[in-house]
């Protein structure tokens, strides 16, 4: 079963919106699992204190490392699933990589706020930094979410049918080509004649025909 484990200051936020739809579904079924623990449970002092301010000074605080390294430990121990903390600065997310979690015994996730942490939990606790695009954000768990969400979906019994992703945008390297569905003419537009035709070899070849084009247009890079 693929187990997803969140350390965050603000555990409500899960699973969130995993927990409707497919993959609320799924949760309930059991096929995947998610539990978020709290950061400050192993916070310092009175105030369970989680960060401090940068070393060099600056604006902001940093998450400390001593801290995080205990909630990391309490979480996972020397459990396998590999450990990610989402970061802007982290290597991007693709479809590829989703799909090998996916099929893997899940993750520990990580979700930093303020200016980030201590570089040295990185690096002592083997972290996998992960971005879901080129923008900030006010923490991890947004992105978290959509990592979870990448993955829970790709886990077999969760999807109705597990071909229904097959198509779909980055599984072969293009994005997704256009999708119709009745009323056939709607304000003025109608569904290409092609689509309707019932000749498959042809359907086939414009759909590839369309991904090639809308690919080379939107992400000339893939290409």
């Amino acid at each position: 079963m693929f187990a997803a484990t969140l350390l965050t200051l603000f555990p409500e936020m899960f699973p969130g919106p995993l927990g409707v739809s497919l993959a609320g579904d799924a949760l309930a079924r059991g096929l995947w699992s998610c539990e978020a623990r709290d950061i400050r449970a192993h916070g310092l002092g009175r105030h369970r204190a989680v960060d401090d301010t940068p070393a060099g000074g600056g604006p902001g605080m940093v998450m400390r490392a001593d801290v995080l390294a205990a909630s990391l430990d309490a979480a996972a121990g020397d459990d396998p699933r590999p450990r990610l903390i989402m970061s802007p600065r982290g290597t991007p997310l693709t479809q590829a990589q989703a799909r090998r979690w996916a099929a893997g015994p899940g993750l520990v996730i990580l979700c930093p706020r303020f200016e980030g942490v201590d570089e040295r939990i990185i690096e002592g606790r083997k972290l996998i930094e992960v971005s879901i695009g080129d923008y900030v954000l006010s923490g991890g768990e947004i992105a978290a979410l959509a990592v979870l969400d990448a993955c829970v979906r790709l886990i077999p019994g969760v999807m109705g049918k597990i071909e229904s992703g097959d198509s779909e945008s980055f599984e072969t390297g293009l994005l997704e080509y256009p999708q119709y569905t009745r009323p056939r003419e709607w304000e003025g537009h109608a569904i290409p004649d092609v689509l309707l035709n019932g000749d498959h070899a042809r359907i086939e070849k414009w759909r590839r025909d369309e991904a090639e084009r809308i690919t080379r247009e939107r992400r000339p890079d893939l290409l």
